[in-house]
């Protein structure tokens, strides 16, 4: 009796032993439970909790490895990364909420467009009038003269608070964007802001519409809704830019004597370098500018040479940026909740150079190769267009690239056509 006894310890001993094996971190959200064996058994990754639980939003997925949850037999388990910043939700799970009312809002309105006139006065009046919210519009939109000889429009114009571009900075005073016009303008008003975006909510009123989901139609009861917290969300990555230059300067020193007298020669000494960042949403290209000759650049990933593209250029693109000029140059398309970065030639002169996916943890640089017979351009989002040269003068020497984790912009969409929708 005491033999058996001491077995049944023992193994009651053993399986505990193997379930202390788990991490606590990875499964603490999961019901465990032993079977003969002594193995812990974890819940399906494939069971998705009913609808209207208090347990919908346990489907984030891990960005850089497979579901923390999962294990690898009975004793192996994924180490808790504390790189891991990024995460995937179930689409029909990103909602928007505020923590305290919103009370100012950002109306950027495409200029020299007379169509978005009318518009543009009827959300300023709602807005003021009705909702009181404190209205920001950009000075030179005001400038407009049918806007600024309007009488009726005065007293609303009055209560506007007007900001400059690259002036003022107003990105603690907004609570959340209302775009009027195309995928321009909402590409414009995430150029207004380089660090935290406020909540984006773009009218389609311009010639192209991937990122505008609003009809203007029934805009009092659209923006009611945003303002009452009642809408979806959808998360869109923007690369983080990093633009290196060299920074040399002329010196002159003795070099040697001869017979006329010292000879003096112009050298060039190394001071620094200088960094500039940029996030954006579309992609950064990089082509060859004027020139006639290809362009040839070397793309380094995560420090090792994957290629060098000779050709007209390259495009470093989000999966916001998969349906703008990388679509045009034969990539496919990304849905903006896949974590990735497409990198699509322009025009290789590489028949077996195809577009390439590669992970959104990674790091890009991009550098004038040094056969490179002509320097190249780049641009982020067609703007601040700059060389690139070989770093022998004060130019771009390297484009460093990785997606953005804390800077995503939440566009706001309508949450019935949210779980069904694919607009890329």
């Amino acid at each position: 009796m005491e033999m058996n006894r001491e077995k049944l310890c023992t193994s009651k001993a053993d399986v505990s032993s193997d379930s202390a094996y788990h991490c606590s971190t990875c499964h603490d959200d999961e019901e465990w439970s032993s079977t003969s064996r002594g193995r812990a058994k974890s819940r399906s990754l494939s069971a998705s909790p009913a609808l209207g639980s208090t347990k919908e939003f346990r489907r984030t997925r891990s960005l850089h490895g497979p579901c923390p949850v999962t294990t690898f037999g009975p004793k192996a388990c994924m180490l808790q990364n504390p790189k891991t910043i990024m995460h995937i939700q179930d689409p029909a799970s990103q909602r928007l909420t505020w923590n305290k009312p919103p009370k100012s809002v950002l109306v950027i309105k495409k200029i020299r467009d007379a169509s978005l006139l009318q518009p543009f006065k009827e959300l300023c009046v709602y807005l003021t009038e009705e909702n009181n919210m404190i209205v920001y519009v950009e000075k030179k939109v005001l400038e407009d003269p049918a806007i600024a000889n309007d009488d009726n429009f005065g007293p609303v114009k009055k209560k506007f608070c007007t900001f400059r571009e690259d002036y003022d900075d107003i990105s603690n005073q907004i609570d959340f964007i209302i775009c009027l016009g195309g995928d321009g303008t909402l590409l414009y008003a995430s150029s207004l802001f380089q660090g935290s975006v406020p909540p984006v909510m773009a009218f389609h009123l311009g010639s192209l519409g991937f990122l505008t989901p609003f009809n203007f139609e029934n805009f009092q009861s659209q923006v009611t809704q945003v303002i009452e917290g009642n809408a979806a969300l959808v998360l869109r990555s923007r690369l983080k830019v990093k633009v290196v230059k060299e920074h040399r300067e002329k010196m002159t020193v003795q070099n040697g004597i001869e017979e006329n007298g010292v000879v003096s020669t112009n050298i060039e000494k190394e001071v620094g370098k200088q960094i500039m960042q940029y996030q954006v949403l579309n992609e950064v290209v990089v082509d060859r500018g004027p020139s006639s000759y290809l362009s040839n650049v070397d793309v380094f990933l995560d420090g090792h040479l994957i290629t060098t593209v000779q050709g007209d250029g390259v495009i470093v693109s989000t999966p916001t940026g998969s349906t703008a000029y990388a679509a045009a140059a034969g990539a496919s398309m990304i849905h903006p909740n896949v974590p990735a970065i497409m990198i699509t030639p322009i025009c290789p002169h590489s028949l077996s150079f195809r577009p390439i996916v590669v992970p959104a943890g990674v790091e890009l640089k991009i550098m004038l190769s040094p056969d490179a017979r002509n320097t190249a351009w780049v641009s982020f989002d067609g703007r601040k267009r700059q060389e690139i040269c070989h770093g022998d003068r004060t130019r771009a020497l390297a484009v460093l690239l990785e997606l953005s984790r804390h800077t995503a912009i939440a566009e706001i969409r309508e949450y019935s056509c949210h779980r069904n929708n694919f607009s890329a």
